[in-house]
């Protein structure tokens, strides 16, 4: 009689520890700050980290940043470093990120309403496709990508979509264009190029020689 044999490595978890990796979407906390378009017309939304999403290396390094920004990263509901993100947008309709770019996969996920997934193709022209819930659309790293709600109806009925990004602390760059509209219209400030810190050459110490003492004359 064949005997079968797990081969992958398994753990007991206790209830308490399994717990810490529930997340209950009311009890989420979302941000609506932290990247350079956040306060900019249009494009206005909540993001909500879930799960993973730390603050990348180099944060604030020209134009790197978290893709959910600076405030969200660091409120994961689920902290934890397996290989992959995810987070939900909370967006009214005609609204959503400018054109950025990713280091690793993203993937969108119309949760409620219809989203509009958008990129460059090979020839620079903008292509499109309107995600119904459940539809999903599946970026590779470098492509230059936004998503907007295109829910027909109430435009003040909030949608929600679903990311889920690889990588345990992704990093997002918007494009030059969208940084040099947000710099025109007064959203962004450029940061000035830092100059290299001249190396200090360290200090000779001084040696203080001791004096020495005349000898006391003896009568």
């Amino acid at each position: 009689m064949h005997r079968y044999r797990e081969t992958l490595p398994r753990i007991r978890i206790t209830r308490r520890d399994m717990m810490k990796r529930v997340a209950r979407f009311r009890n989420l906390k979302g941000s609506d700050g932290g990247l350079p378009d956040s306060r900019y017309p249009g494009c206005e939304r909540i993001l909500y980290n879930v799960i993973g999403f730390q603050p990348p290396k180099n944060e604030g390094s020209g134009g790197v940043t978290s893709p959910v920004g600076s405030k969200a990263s660091r409120l994961a509901a689920v902290k934890i470093s397996e290989g992959f993100n995810l987070g939900y947008c909370r967006a009214l309709p005609g609204h959503g990120p400018m054109f950025h770019n990713h280091d690793t996969n993203e993937t969108f996920i119309a949760m409620t309403g219809t989203w509009r997934a958008s990129w460059y193709d090979n020839r620079g022209q903008v292509q499109h496709v309107d995600l119904k819930p459940l539809d999903l659309i599946s970026f590779p790293p470098g492509v230059a990508r936004r998503f907007m709600n295109v829910t027909p109806g109430s435009k003040r009925r909030h949608s929600i979509l679903m990311f889920v990004i690889g990588g345990n602390a992704p990093r997002a760059e918007f494009t030059a264009a969208s940084i040099a509209e947000l710099v025109e219209a007064g959203y962004w400030k450029p940061e000035p190029v830092a100059k290299q810190a001249a190396k200090k050459k360290p200090r000779k110490k001084k040696v203080v020689k001791a004096k020495r003492k005349a000898p006391r004359r003896t009568k």
